[in-house]
């Protein structure tokens, strides 16, 4: 049987969730003012540093008593200068619905070994919110890159918390609302959601937390990547552009063209808003056919940037493979690059639907990713 392919297709394939699409309006000619060659503690580089925490500041609406920093690593160096600097003073409660937030389990039982108590859900599902004792500190992804489950909102979340909450939002940060004065620790990486280049992080902290940076030392040693206080004081420096090693100039420039681009769309609700649409065409491609499913079970907890899909076909006999057959169709026509499903996360797809991602491109790609499942199973059913 001959299997028809889609007129059209999508204009930009690429889907990944990580480094994720640039900014539609992107070119490379469009950072020929990066501070190529120059010292970052130069005024020149000083200023694009302060430019893209401010930047930061203004388009997420941080409150201006919240310290910004630009650190290495990414968002993975973020959260662990958070974990390895803040924890320890008292009880953790860890939440984890999905591989990322599995991993911070693992560096807080593990390695800093911390009384802590783990509550973890299944892909798809997610923690009992209504559980959290905030005398506790309390560490959390806010968005679960890899299985599409995110917290609803921040009502979960005690105003009156003697304990610190840390915050992943690495997929988060730019397309869903954060509630600052629920939040103390916030960490993302440059390279999700607006598209950003790799290698670093951003580190936010609320009053609450540097009062326990400057009142708490750890009973472990800190490296120096690791280090935000000096002599019992938070090291305001790293929160104003003097960060801990060198930056990659090119990066911040990419990140200030991202900032830029943001702020033409409408800034927070713009990029929000683009996020939605593009996940709302998912949503209902999945409703119009019953061989495919969102991976978040309740509505309310499904992400508007990292759509993660089952397939639910029961002529489906190895699913991990089937899924797998499909992403290389979608690759090879050139319609829907590195959209394969986390390598820990079910079997199925993992569909990027941030503010960069135009809609045109995932209503265009939907087409190809019914054509991609009947071929597959038309060759499943020619191999039996």
């Amino acid at each position: 049987m001959t299997i028809e392919r889609p007129a059209a297709r999508p204009a930009n394939p690429r889907f990944s969730s990580g480094p994720c699409a640039k900014p539609p309006t992107f070119e490379l000619n469009k950072l020929a003012g990066a501070a190529l060659g120059r010292s970052h503690r130069a005024a020149v580089g000083k200023d694009k540093l302060k430019a893209a925490i401010e930047g930061t500041r203004e388009l997420l609406g941080i409150p201006a008593d919240y310290r910004i920093g630009i650190v290495p690593a990414s968002d993975t160096g973020a959260v662990e200068m958070a974990l390895w600097s803040l924890l320890g003073e008292r009880k953790v409660e860890m939440l984890a619905w999905e591989s990322f937030g599995a991993g911070w389990v693992t560096d807080v039982v593990k390695q800093l070994k911390i009384d802590a108590e783990v509550k973890t859900a299944d892909y798809g599902q997610i923690v009992d919110l209504a559980s959290i004792d905030f005398n506790n500190d309390v560490v959390f992804t806010w968005n679960g890159t890899t299985s599409g489950v995110r917290v609803p909102n921040g009502d979960w979340i005690a105003d009156d918390r003697a304990g610190l909450t840390i915050c992943d939002a690495t997929s988060a940060a730019f397309a869903m609302d954060l509630p600052w004065d629920k939040l103390d620790v916030t960490t993302f990486s440059w390279q999700k959601v607006l598209g950003g280049e790799a290698a670093h992080g951003m580190l936010i902290l609320s009053p609450r937390a540097v009062e326990r940076l400057e009142s708490y030392t750890p009973a472990w040693p800190l490296p120096k990547i690791f280090r935000l206080t000096k002599g019992g004081k938070l090291i305001e420096g790293i929160f104003q552009g003097a960060t801990i090693n060198t930056p990659s100039m090119l990066a911040v420039e990419d990140y200030l063209f991202a900032l830029d681009w943001a702020r033409s769309v409408g800034g927070l609700r713009g990029l929000i808003a683009r996020a939605d649409a593009n996940a709302q065409a998912i949503f209902e491609f999945c409703d119009q056919n019953d061989w495919i499913d969102n991976l978040a079970e309740d509505p309310a907890t499904r992400s508007n940037t990292s759509v993660c899909l089952k397939f639910t076909d029961p002529r489906i006999r190895d699913g991990a493979s089937f899924a797998k057959a499909v992403a290389q169709r979608l690759e090879a026509e050139n319609v829907a690059l590195d959209i394969g499903a986390y390598r820990d996360a079910p079997a199925g797809l993992r569909i990027w639907c941030g503010g960069t991602v135009e809609t045109s491109d995932i209503q265009a790609m939907l087409p190809w990713l019914k054509w991609a499942f009947e071929a597959e199973i038309a060759a499943q059913a020619e191999a039996a």
